[in-house]
């Protein structure tokens, strides 16, 4: 189901049904297409998958569990997760490392920070001035301290505040390459990693799964909370590669009621996402063609590029084609959030 007929899921060969919904932003139009159908179909689990229909179907759950079994967490739980000012006050609160926050844009002591949006959706700009920082709208943006480091995420599935399955990666290249999506990352373990991400999921009783994201600072290898998904997160892939099946728990725990914990899974797996993520960061980097290379023909790394099931990776081909084509002509290949001017240490 998506409001984009042109959805990569709807190409692949085993995709049974398709929908069109209306844009879960539309909040009415899009609970009343899925409850319609709900009424009309026999659909045991709901699992949302986007932030949007996430945080719709959170606020308005009563309206569905009558029809169908919704395996996410309470929502004022969400309602933290999703929103970077709680998100942060809950970690204060917890003594977990966070960004230094800015209020107002004469507390800012030195360049650059961030601008974030407070919602997921909200874009990541990059301020190097004073001048830069008066055109910013504090009402919609938090503001934070600049933390040079590599990005780590804990992933995990909890039932009613017990964790049932774990697995953490490591970015190795992204996208922007200043800081973002995953291109390519690897499986790693991390006692202090997994230390943090329990201790944030367990005080939030979560249910369902969710991704805690970090950042590993640089000059003293600290973990820093960035942010927490409360979702499925966009480097799936590289957990089942992983031997840890977070769909496949999710639905078994709502269906059956629970599942035997996993505590192990395999570690130093790299996974690539060649369309456009790779491509992406080849462009803004051509220096790592050669490990772009290398990791591609790694026995123990992967890509979504699946021969039997080729027409998803066609449409993430094309797609590729026009997002490339659109960043050049609007010279945001190489920094479309901004560049930082300069690092500092701590």
């Amino acid at each position: 189901m998506d409001p984009n007929k042109r959805s990569q899921s709807f190409f692949s060969k085993y995709c049974k049904e398709k929908l069109i919904s209306p844009d879960p932003k539309n909040e009415a139009d899009f609970i009343h297409f899925l409850k319609n159908y709900l009424m009309n179909n026999k659909i045991d689990v709901l699992l949302p998958v986007g932030y949007n229909s996430t945080i719709t179907i959170s606020n308005n759950r009563s309206e569905l569990l009558p029809y169908v079994k919704i395996p996410i967490a309470e929502k004022k739980a969400i309602d933290i997760a999703s929103d970077k000012r709680k998100t942060l006050q809950l970690a204060k609160n917890l003594q977990v490392l966070i960004p230094k926050e800015y209020n107002s844009i004469e507390k800012i002591g030195r360049y650059p920070v961030v601008l974030k949006g407070i919602y997921e959706s909200g874009q990541i700009k990059y301020i190097n001035s004073k001048e830069e920082a008066e055109k910013i709208d504090l009402a919609t943006n938090v503001i934070q301290e600049y933390i040079p480091g590599e990005g780590y995420g804990f992933y995990a599935l909890f039932n009613r505040g017990n964790v049932r399955a774990f697995c953490m990666h490591q970015r190795i290249r992204e996208y922007p390459i200043t800081g973002g999506s995953s291109t390519c990352a690897k499986s790693v373990y991390c006692d202090e990693l997994k230390r943090i991400g329990l201790k944030i999921l367990k005080e939030l009783h979560w249910h369902g799964v969710a991704m805690v994201e970090f950042k590993k600072k640089t000059c003293n290898g600290n973990y820093v909370l960035m942010e927490i998904n409360p979702k499925f997160w966009g480097s799936l892939d590289l957990s089942i590669a992983s031997k840890v099946n977070f769909p496949k728990l999710l639905v078994e725990m709502s269906i059956e009621g629970d599942v035997e914990p996993i505590n192990q899974y395999d570690i130093d797996i790299k996974y690539q996402w060649p369309f456009p993520d790779e491509i992406l960061h080849l462009c803004a980097n051509p220096y790592s063609i050669l490990e772009i290379i290398s990791d591609f023909f790694d026995k123990r790394a992967y890509c979504n590029i699946i021969i039997r099931d080729p027409l998803p990776t066609l449409i993430q081909m094309i797609d590729t084609f026009f997002i490339l084509s659109s960043r050049i002509l609007n010279r945001k290949i190489k920094f479309p959030h901004g560049k930082p001017t300069k690092n500092y240490d701590c």
